[in-house]
């Protein structure tokens, strides 16, 4: 790793590592701060645009999808860069200030999967060598399950503050969207999908069991679950509907419960109904 820079990152499981290499003497430099557009966005900068193309260039190199811009985590990033900068220190999270997937979200970020790395440089050009030449650093920056990334640069005294947000975003989806995508996977298994949700709605909110009152027939089955990811129905749920015992479903989607901070997840419930056992109308999970 260059000895002319501090770098630090954050996994996804948010432990602190602190990389010390030789601090550096720097001369004076004019002070810039991020601009930002018509929309209130971080405008990305040369700097910023150079390291997107180097991580890009570096995961196609390792067989990894590229990242998208995203100016919800750009303008994140150019928060925390501000005040690194200000506070001419790097970390990622000072005294009254949110942590990472916080921030992000208070931004406007939707996701699943949220990451970091901050840096201090002499030079806005050892800051990718840099990042790539320390492990986690690198782990991040090449994270297969990440897609998007915001970046922001600072010039402040001589210092070139980077802070990189990189994250695997979740769409942001209606409650109609997410039980239409829901209802759609259910189709595929055969499974006729009837047109009110409103007691599986209900089901949604609950912790368990069915509703007290229901405005359609009693369900066999109910199976409730909050996920980012909506492109496959749970494991659980597929068998019941591989046994044969079930012909119609209930789509219901509703807020999600104890979320962690500001990640992105979606609750939903699925009723089953067809000939089940009388053991099968107790069945809830």
């Amino acid at each position: 790793m260059p000895g002319n820079g501090v770098f630090e990152d954050m996994p996804t499981h948010r432990t602190t590592l602190l990389l010390l290499v030789t601090l550096f003497a720097v001369g004076a430099r004019a002070q810039s701060n991020p601009s930002r557009n018509d929309q209130g966005n971080i405008a990305r900068s040369a700097q910023a645009e150079q390291l997107v193309a180097q991580a890009n260039q570096s995961r196609a190199a390792a067989g990894v999808g590229p990242l998208r811009w995203d100016p919800a985590l750009a303008n994140a990033a150019g928060k925390h860069c501000s005040r690194m900068a200000a506070e001419r220190s790097l970390s990622h999270r000072y005294d009254g200030e949110l942590d990472l997937a916080e921030r992000a979200g208070q931004a406007g970020a939707h996701f699943a999967r949220i990451e970091e790395n901050i840096a201090a440089a002499t030079r806005a050009e050892d800051i990718h060598p840099g990042w790539m030449g320390s492990p986690p650093h690198r782990a991040n920056l090449l994270n297969a399950e990440v897609d998007s990334v915001g970046i922001a640069v600072l010039n402040r005294g001589g210092l070139f503050y980077a802070v990189a947000d990189y994250a695997l975003a979740v769409p942001v989806r209606s409650q109609m969207e997410v039980e239409s995508a829901l209802a759609d996977l259910l189709r595929r298994q055969k499974i006729q999908v009837r047109r009110d949700p409103t007691d599986a709605r209900a089901a949604c909110a609950l912790q368990s069991g069915f509703p007290r009152t229901l405005t359609g027939a009693q369900p066999g089955y109910v199976m409730r679950w909050q996920d980012a990811d909506l492109s496959h129905l749970p494991q659980a749920l597929q068998q019941r509907i591989a046994s044969g015992d079930y012909a119609q479903a209930s789509v219901g989607a509703c807020p999600a419960q104890n979320a962690q901070g500001a990640f992105t997840v979606y609750r939903v419930a699925v009723l089953l109904y067809g000939p089940a056992s009388a053991g099968d109308s107790k069945r809830s999970y």
